[in-house]
């Protein structure tokens, strides 16, 4: 059993990053494979909305989006962190979220997810929000803590969430109960136990 961390930080060793080692933790210590995806500097484009994927069966942009769909499949759970700007997630992130979601995201659906932020001080529940809308529009079960998933720092200072001791125990926590419930989906596999699937309907408010 294997969860995927998303760092959806340009500084790899920043304030989400220590959030994420933080849930990473207790994730390794409940018995679980981990890995963290860097998204790194690298620009990564937008969506177009041309629906070539649907033909291709991946997108036709050639970017880590493709990587990241990739290891996607293997994995049993997702954490995306983000760092906050202007009260929303980074912009990279946004990106490789609307192009996976829309050619992968059969791939992340049924498996559990939550979002992480890091912040300075304020935004972060409209990101944790904006994050989270990706997976109730995907069939993910979202994994929470017992407190929104945030911790703050400044400027990318990891040594800043060091110092925030209720932001680590949120983590911790959070990283608790994903392995709790990534345990609980393959027990119940194992006993035959699969969500009941309906095709999608879709409608226009426009008659």
């Amino acid at each position: 059993m294997k969860v995927l961390l998303v760092n959806g930080s340009p500084h790899e060793r920043g304030c989400t990053h220590a959030a994420l080692l933080e849930v990473e933790k207790a994730l390794q210590e409940n018995g679980l494979e981990t890995e963290i995806y860097q998204i790194g500097k690298d620009p990564i484009a937008g969506c177009l909305g041309c629906g070539a994927c649907r033909k291709l069966g991946k997108c036709v942009t050639e970017d880590g989006v493709a990587a990241f769909i990739e290891k996607a499949k293997e994995a049993d759970g997702f954490i995306f962190g983000s760092p906050v700007y202007y009260a929303s997630p980074a912009g990279s992130l946004i990106c490789l979220m609307n192009r996976a979601f829309y050619c992968g995201g059969k791939h992340l659906a049924y498996k559990p997810a939550a979002a992480v932020v890091s912040s300075r001080r304020a935004g972060s529940t409209t990101t944790f929000d904006a994050l989270n809308k990706y997976f109730t529009i995907n069939n993910m079960p979202i994994v929470s803590s017992d407190y929104w998933n945030e911790v703050h720092g400044a400027n990318g200072k990891a040594e800043d969430v060091a110092k925030d001791e209720e932001g680590l125990h949120t983590m911790r926590v959070l990283g608790n109960n994903m392995a709790w419930l990534v345990k609980c989906l393959a027990l119940g596999k194992k006993q035959g136990i699969e969500p009941k699937k309906e095709d999608k309907l879709r409608t226009d408010f426009i008659r």
